[in-house]
């Protein structure tokens, strides 16, 4: 059976959320992030990096949400949440599913980072302002007229997206995005998505 480490806050609901959308079983390893905010140290036994979500299938243990994400709906998913093999489609979703925690997720993690150290240097702030402001022109543009990236269906994509514009949203970046805001809420009122908040925690820590 699969195992899910999880921890709280933490990019793995991506990985439940999944889950709950194939309805498939699971054992679940929940783990509290400590007073600093960091993982607790228990979670390098599972893996080395020492982070979530980490998935254990057997002798496969697999780190990193995209991969697990399409391991999951390719081994046990038929991939229900990915385009035909192959297919031109098929490229254009891999290129939404890396483009999350590469080019998107740099200018938002540096403005959500620097908000909580009382804001960035000149240098850095003349480069994360446009970069934001093109990286959500960019998905809004992408979910066109949706409702999800690839059109009517939810894709891994679209789960994977979920918790970067969650960060965006809490950093007060989506106030002019209303498109980009509107997406997000469409991907939080999936009924897989609020199970899995509710077996794993809320996606974002209450604001201080």
């Amino acid at each position: 059976m699969l195992t899910l480490h999880h921890l709280n806050y933490s990019r793995s609901i991506r990985v439940l959320w999944l889950l709950e959308e194939l309805g498939i079983e699971y054992d679940l390893v929940k783990y509290e992030r400590d007073a600093n905010f960091r993982a607790p140290s228990t979670l390098k036994a599972i893996h080395p990096l020492g982070k979530a979500p980490v998935l254990v299938d057997g002798d496969l243990t697999l780190a990193e949400s995209a991969p697990i994400l399409s391991y999951i709906d390719a081994r046990y998913g038929d991939r229900r949440f990915s385009p035909p093999i192959d297919s031109a489609a098929a490229a254009i979703h891999d290129e939404w599913l890396q483009y999350v925690e590469s080019s998107a997720a740099l200018p938002i993690m540096m403005t959500m980072f620097g908000k909580r150290m009382g804001g960035l240097p000149e240098g850095l702030t003349k480069f994360t302002g446009p970069e934001v402001t093109k990286t959500l022109d960019y998905i809004a543009a992408g979910v066109g007229d949706g409702p999800y990236l690839m059109g009517d269906q939810l894709m891994l994509a679209d789960i994977q997206m979920c918790y970067m514009l969650a960060i965006a949203e809490s950093t007060g970046l989506l106030k002019e995005h209303t498109e980009v805001a509107a997406y997000l809420d469409r991907l939080r009122a999936r009924p897989a998505f609020i199970a899995a908040t509710e077996i794993g925690g809320p996606l974002m820590a209450p604001r201080r």
